[in-house]
């Protein structure tokens, strides 16, 4: 390690509150955050997709959000503080004289290829003992053992996964349709087994749990794997509809590796692709197909606009403008009655009746939502949700038992503001229930408080933050259409949920906003009240 001490910029053209991205030897960059007296220094992108952090938001509590995807990290030390960060960051020494701030880096991590440093693992793990059992292979079960290592764990860590990969950056499969879990994984198996002392277990089912002897089942009872802590994060199971033919072997629903190599192989040129459902896997998928020639491309949905629930007549509307633009066809408001099989092979769709018209598909793909991964827990004694789902606390830990939490699309959580649990199957969500749970389990108690954030690629990015459940209006500025908009929704007077398109970093600074409980009234975003314009960042602010 080579260190350098250099000045990088006049105090003077650092004011109270703000970030600057400044040159370190030529080539490296560093971001300076003046927080009142106080200049901090750390890498200058995010560690998830390299967005520059110069362009997100500082909070005057020592955080700073990335711009695109809502990963934060804490300017005082380089840590994450939220999900997507999947490695934290670099933080420099500084010091200021004669009116100058200095930097001491090793330039060689100023460089965007290393902007992401080790995490810091407390923990000195051990070798033997029941430890910590975790059901399921996702993001969440991946932020859950880094943040138990950070933490300070020092546990055995034994993940049970069906999946036959480690975890992987499951959005890049709707949005991308990348079909090699190597490409895709965050961590290597090597390195969650060596340098985060994770026992890993793939391709393996979960068939009971036993809470009493606090034993996981696996395969029908050909073994069983004891635990002092279990966290249970299995995902969803995407549901078909209870129609004819939707099992036939062309009818495709979307979750994991193996979906994704079904949708590559059947969408090629001059194919015809029906999709069921109009929300945001099957959009994605849409675009990520959209320039291969298809020779159509159907979307049935069953409101008057794709995205309606979530996002809105307006921005729906806008939003299939866009869509149709690139040669889509929407049947919407319509219902699906049956998918037809080929008279030549029994096997195959060759068609979906939509309204008493049949729709001609080469393939079909069916998003019409998931379900909790939980059937094996009715018979273990747990109490579940009518959807499937298992109710937690503020801390994830499953109500009625003891030493037992469960982490994103399986857990009823409370919201942070009013109580109401909800379920949310978010990728952001699942990532930061794992940093909060492993916190917790480390010995820092740690309540879930986090604001869900997600995004979608949708010809522009889509990012949206907050919770948009039951909105009764929505404000919104700009043009849908132009895919250039932001979008408030509004709850007995109160913003609720922002959504937005190139009007970055408007949903990371509404996310803060919510976070701090500082977002404007949708009166005072009515009249023009511009959230960038708040102040979060300066001593000021503070007061």
């Amino acid at each position: 390690m080579s260190m350098k001490n250099i000045p990088v910029c006049s105090l003077s053209d650092l004011r109270d509150g703000q970030m600057k991205e400044v040159i370190f030897e030529g080539e490296g960059k560093v971001l300076l955050h003046r927080l009142g007296d106080n200049v901090h220094a750390t890498s200058a992108f995010c560690t998830h997709y390299g967005a520059p952090l110069a362009k997100g938001v500082l909070t005057a509590d020592g955080r700073v959000v990335c711009p695109w995807h809502g990963a934060c990290f804490n300017v005082c030390t380089g840590d994450i503080e939220d999900a997507p960060a999947p490695a934290a960051i670099h933080s420099f020494k500084t010091r200021v004289k004669d009116g100058k701030v200095f930097v001491t880096a090793d330039p060689s991590q100023t460089l965007k290829s290393s902007m992401a440093r080790t995490p810091t693992i407390l923990a000195d793990i051990p070798s033997t003992g029941r430890g910590l059992v975790i059901v399921g292979g996702g993001g969440g079960t991946l932020h859950a053992i880094e943040s138990l290592r950070e933490h300070g764990y020092t546990g055995n860590i034994t993940v049970l996964s069906k999946e036959t990969h480690a975890p992987i950056d499951r959005p890049k499969l709707s949005k991308a349709l990348i079909t090699d879990p190597s490409k895709l994984e965050w961590r290597t198996a090597a390195d969650l087994k060596i340098k985060c002392g994770t026992t890993l277990r793939f391709g393996v089912t979960v068939t009971s749990i036993d809470t009493s002897s606090k034993q996981v089942v696996i395969d029908g009872g050909k073994e069983s794997v004891t635990y002092d802590k279990l966290i249970l994060a299995m995902g969803g199971t995407p549901r078909r509809l209870p129609i004819d033919g939707a099992d036939l072997e062309n009818v495709y629903t979307f979750r994991g590796i193996e979906d994704s190599k079904k949708v590559d192989a059947a969408a090629q040129e001059g194919k015809r692709m029906v999709v069921i459902g109009s929300s945001f896997i099957t959009m994605e998928l849409v675009v990520a197909v959209a320039k291969r020639k298809l020779a159509s491309i159907d979307v049935i949905g069953t409101k008057e606009f794709p995205f309606e629930p979530v996002l809105g007549k307006e921005v729906g509307k806008g939003l299939k403008k866009y869509h149709e633009s690139q040669g889509v066809k929407f049947h919407m408001q319509s219902k699906v009655e049956k998918i037809v099989a080929s008279e030549s092979d029994p096997s195959k769709a060759t068609g979906v009746v939509v309204d008493g018209q049949t729709i001609p598909a080469d393939f079909v793909v069916m998003g019409v939502g998931v379900v909790p991964a939980t059937g094996f827990l009715g018979q273990s004694g747990f109490q579940l949700e009518k959807d499937g789902g298992i109710k937690v606390d503020e801390y994830l830990q499953v109500m009625g038992q003891t030493d037992v939490y469960a982490i994103g699309d399986v857990a009823w959580y409370p919201h942070q503001r009013t109580g109401e649990s909800r379920r949310i199957e978010h990728w952001n969500v699942a990532g930061n229930h794992g940093r909060a749970v492993g916190k917790t389990i480390a010995g820092q108690p740690q309540p879930f408080v986090k604001v869900p954030i997600f995004w979608s690629a949708q010809g522009q990015q889509l990012r949206y933050c907050g919770f948009g459940a039951g909105y009764d209006d929505v404000i919104l500025n700009g043009d849908p259409g132009e895919m250039k908009f932001i979008a408030y929704y509004v709850k007995g007077g109160q913003v609720v949920a922002v959504a937005s398109m190139q009007n970055d970093p408007v949903v990371s600074k509404a996310s803060e906003l919510l976070r701090l409980g500082l977002m404007p009234s949708a009166d005072e975003v009515r009249a023009g009240k511009n959230l960038l314009d708040i102040d979060i960042a300066s001593s000021a602010s503070r007061a």
